[in-house]
């Protein structure tokens, strides 16, 4: 079969791979209907490995050369011993995490942040194919009122839905979010639908600023031009937003992003970076501000998809485009890696072209 493959930084090629055999306990074989393209994939693709092991996974066994993608929908084709067998031949969408189960983190029920856990496309070979192995206990069943290319869009939603949660977003908040990317409009997507009163985003770039109005913020704001804490501060009756979501991983942002919220209000940083931050420690404890991380999802896969079919959310704005699988270094990985910012989500047809 064809799959896009991760070789090394600035070298992802499409070319033929092994089909997967039969699922091993605790797994399941899903046919790939789309794949999005995560922010983690580019990078990957522009400096990798970053997430990527250079040796095999504990968990999988996998090394490099590794198929991407992690975002996706699909139909179960087989189910391994143990699994969900009632699931075979429904359309899903798939929490990627594999976990041990055992370590003190397992146990707990924070299986995303298992001691030795990674992801489909990352720990092992991922989405960008027609078939893919998976965690059988990460099937999540589409309804029909959720498409297929709608449920490729479940994992960055979920991921907000997480963030959201960490950061007790409750109804009447105002609410704050630094990036405008694909994960900072998800968060705005998640924070309305939490109730929160008023979502102001700052983005540098035009078009994600337009795109993160279209789902549900009150302004967005050039921070080229505008001083932003200053202004939410006004708009928040001199008070300034409850919540902070901090989406790029810029580090510079980090700072600025503490020192916005409220006295008594929350920071939550999910934006992945690998600088180092500049804290003032007097501008958490003096203002008694909480500062948490959030990392994935934590089964907010299934609640994403409720919150979709119920017509609560509706992350169809975030795409901005469908390639075909053929197309996805030239089309996708290449524009993203330049930091195209006409793109939000794109998202990758990786069905077989005879099929439809």
């Amino acid at each position: 079969m064809r799959a896009a493959v991760w070789h090394a930084a600035g070298d992802l090629r499409v070319e033929d791979v092994p089909e997967p055999g039969d699922p091993g306990p605790g797994q399941a074989v899903v046919a790939v209907s789309f794949c999005g393209i995560c922010g983690t994939d580019v990078h990957e693709f522009t400096e990798g490995p970053v997430l990527i092991r250079s040796s095999a996974h504990p968990l999988t066994g996998t090394d490099p050369p590794v198929v991407i993608g992690h975002e996706f929908s699909g139909t179960v084709v087989a189910v391994g011993h143990g699994g969900p067998a009632a699931l075979a031949g429904r359309r899903v969408t798939v929490d990627p995490c594999w976990r041990c189960g055992t370590c003190y983190w397992c146990l707990r029920g924070d299986y995303h942040i298992c001691r030795q856990g990674g992801s489909v496309g990352l720990a092992s070979d991922g989405a960008l194919a027609p078939l893919v192995t998976v965690p059988a206990e990460g099937l999540v069943p589409l309804p029909d009122a959720v498409d297929d290319l709608v449920g490729a869009l479940a994992e960055p939603l979920a991921v907000a839905l997480h963030a959201v949660r960490r950061g007790g977003v409750s109804i009447g908040d105002r609410v704050l979010v630094f990036g405008a990317g694909p994960i900072g409009a998800a968060v705005t997507l998640a924070a309305r639908a939490a109730g929160a009163a008023e979502v102001f985003v700052t983005d540098p770039v035009a078009t994600r600023r337009d795109r993160a109005i279209a789902v549900g913020a009150a302004e967005a704001f050039d921070p080229a031009t505008a001083d932003v804490r200053r202004e939410v501060f006004l708009r928040c009756g001199r008070v300034g937003p409850d919540v902070v979501f901090e989406c790029t991983g810029v580090p510079e942002l980090v700072t600025e992003a503490v020192e916005a919220a409220r006295r008594g209000g929350t920071v939550v940083l999910l934006g992945v970076g690998h600088g180092t931050a500049a804290l003032r420690p007097v501008s958490v404890t003096a203002f008694e501000r909480t500062i948490v991380g959030s990392l994935g999802y934590n089964r907010d896969l299934p609640r994403a998809i409720d919150l979709v079919a119920s017509g609560i959310i509706d992350p169809k704005p975030l795409i901005t485009s469908v390639v075909p699988l053929a197309d996805v270094v030239s089309a996708a990985f290449a524009p993203l890696a330049r930091g195209a910012g006409d793109q939000l989500k794109v998202l990758v047809d990786v069905r077989d072209p005879a099929s439809h």
